[in-house]
């Protein structure tokens, strides 16, 4: 077990780790991306639910 930490911790030095400014762009391009999608997602969700209304519940109701 003391190996296996020993190892990870030197493994964890070799890291290069991302600048702030870095960081912040990828934070950025993350939460633009989450929006684009989830927006995406509602629009198809509009569309289908505005087609079952339309064609799919009228014509169960009839």
């Amino acid at each position: 077990m003391i190996r296996f930490l020993r190892d990870t911790l030197e493994e964890l030095r070799k890291v290069v780790w991302p600048t702030p400014n870095e960081l912040y762009r990828y934070t950025v391009v993350v939460i633009v991306t989450v929006v684009v999608i989830g927006l995406f997602i509602g629009l198809v969700d509009f569309t289908l639910h505005s087609v079952a209304v339309k064609y799919i519940y009228k014509t169960v109701t009839k």
